[in-house]
């Protein structure tokens, strides 16, 4: 799932560090995909400070949330039905119609979010600024990550920029899809291959608004409350 997404389960949660830790590790594969971090596997390391095992808290949700949802039926079927659409239309492209329809279904049930559900990103985007950065700088020297400097400046801009409020539009969707393959392959889309992708995500996004809330419905009875909310 992505950013809004993810938040979604824990839109009245009043702790910043939580809400940073369910997103960081989107954020930080956004910064450099390079960085693999398990901090799960390690949970010694965060459980000294509450801060720290608030972001830790979050990591770990974000991981159970990623976990049923990529297992879900909803998530098969919906990806099945995009990539069988996308196909004919990418013959030529190096770019797997597969990832295309993974990456597109998870922004669209953003886009979802804010437009059907109008979940407030305002929130979102305060609670990351309310965060502060020393704190997430000792988190990423405890999982070996020294160089904090390219993740907080990836994180500023992305702050600043309130760049989720654009999945709001069916052509920005394709637009995001596009930088997210420009990471992979370096020219993912024909302008003609990125206008007919985007007609079938705009379709696309009629359809689920019929069922997108049934994935977090799902999910949310199958989450674990934090311990001592």
């Amino acid at each position: 799932m992505n950013f809004l997404s993810h938040f979604y389960f824990d839109r009245n949660e009043e702790n910043p560090y939580r809400i940073t830790g369910i997103v960081l590790p989107d954020l930080l594969k956004n910064a450099n995909k390079e960085w693999n971090l398990r901090p799960e596997k390690n949970e010694h390391l965060f459980l000294h400070d509450d801060l720290q095992t608030g972001l830790l808290e979050g990591w770990k949700r974000h991981l159970e949330v990623d976990r049923y949802f990529h297992s879900s039926e909803f998530f098969s079927r919906h990806t099945s039905i995009l990539r069988l659409q996308i196909v004919p239309h990418l013959l030529n492209s190096d770019v797997r119609p597969s990832f295309v329809a993974h990456i597109a279904l998870e922004l669209m049930l953003d886009s979802l979010l804010l437009t059907e559900l109008n979940l407030d990103s305002s929130r979102f985007y305060a609670q990351l600024e309310n965060t502060d950065e020393e704190v997430l700088d000792d988190f990423l020297l405890l999982n070996n990550i020294p160089e904090s400097s390219i993740f907080f400046n990836f994180l500023e801009g992305f702050i600043r920029s309130k760049y989720l409020e654009s999945y709001r539009e069916p052509r920005d969707i394709m637009f995001a899809i596009g930088k997210i393959c420009q990471r992979i392959w370096s020219q993912p889309f024909t302008d003609e291959e990125k206008f007919r992708v985007a007609g079938i995500l705009t379709e696309y996004l009629e359809v689920l608004k019929n069922d997108f809330i049934t994935i977090f419905n799902q999910i949310e009875l199958r989450l674990e409350p934090y311990v001592g909310k």
